[in-house]
């Protein structure tokens, strides 16, 4: 059962539909992760922290940083390095680093979640940082209602704004079945989409809510300033085309017209790697996970672990052989 994102009302005129809001979408991508050749070792990336350090003191106005002095000498320092797959655990500093940021080997050090903070460029070398407590003063105000704002032609909204879709569902034992219904044929008969705007995980969105079969639909709507002008781009003048050749091409656009059906439509660039992978399942490599329950156990028990661990997997892979 898919997880609901968003928990609110629906707003119209003085009546309030309690409904939830499911992802309308599942993307299918296929993801890979990296590893070092020939040994297996999962690849990490790191915060790490470049250039030289500054002043902590904000100049040359408040709460900006001055830009580097292209000579300058990076200061002496001492930091930890922190377990990045577990950032925030209370535990011991791996080693100790000092002279500008970098190891003993030069290896840059890792910045500590709790050293990190936001910053806005606001020109080269110039950034401004705000913390959270400024972030909360300008975050919209947290509601649970979407209130539609205006209805308006499905067709005046150009698909250029659309983002993502979400499928609008009445809530179980809110007594929000009739007014829901109510509401969706409305819209259907005046064939209108109700624009609102509502906040979800501390964002505001403007969207466009929609009726469908048997279900409203919300989409997402990118900004007016969010969409690019297409006189940014060079576009070359309109030139009518001659009648015979455009007769010509509405000939082809008729012999190739039909109904949209989307599962004619398949990602075949998805399937051809998949099957790849499905090739090479004799080939794989085990590659057991770090174990860090207990960073202060001896290292038989680490290994111990690590060889059961290796063990198991071997085991699910021969009964998954014999079952196939």
């Amino acid at each position: 059962m898919p997880q609901a994102v968003w928990v609110g009302d629906l707003g119209f005129g003085l009546v309030n539909i309690p409904v939830k809001l499911y992802a309308a979408t599942s993307p299918k991508r296929v993801g890979f992760h990296q590893y070092e050749a020939g040994t297996g070792r999962r690849i990490r990336y790191r915060r790490v922290a470049e250039g030289p350090a500054y002043d902590p003191t904000p100049t040359p106005g408040e709460g900006m940083w001055p830009a580097a002095e292209p000579d300058a000498e990076p200061p002496t320092i001492t930091r930890s390095v922190w377990d990045e797959a577990a950032p925030g655990r209370d535990r011991e500093p791996d080693t100790e680093i000092a002279n500008g940021g970098a190891d003993s080997g030069g290896a840059p050090i890792e910045v500590p979640w709790g050293e990190i903070v936001k910053g806005y460029e606001v020109e080269a070398g110039r950034v401004v940082t705000v913390d959270s407590d400024e972030l909360e003063s300008v975050a919209p105000e947290r509601s649970r209602v979407l209130e539609v704002e205006q209805f308006v032609d499905l067709a005046d909204i150009d698909p250029v704004h659309f983002e993502r879709s979400y499928y609008v569902v009445p809530q179980r034992g809110a007594n929000a079945d009739r007014p829901y219904w109510l509401l969706r044929r409305a819209m259907q008969d005046a064939a209108k989409v109700a624009i609102g705007r509502f906040v979800m995980r501390t964002k505001e969105y403007l969207v466009a809510v929609r009726p469908a079969e048997r279900v409203l639909m919300l989409e997402t709507l990118f900004y007016a300033d969010e969409v690019r002008d297409p006189k940014e781009l060079w576009i070359p003048a309109v030139q009518e085309p001659a009648e015979r050749e455009l007769t010509l091409a509405r000939s082809f656009l008729e012999s190739l017209a039909g109904e949209w059906d989307p599962a004619r439509h398949r990602d075949e660039h998805r399937e051809r790697l998949l099957d790849l992978i499905h090739s090479k399942l004799g080939d794989a490599v085990e590659v057991p996970e770090p174990v860090e329950d207990a960073p202060e156990a001896p290292v038989t028990d680490l290994m111990d672990a690590l060889k059961a661990s290796v063990e198991a997997a071997r085991r699910a892979r021969d009964e998954g052989r014999q079952t196939g």
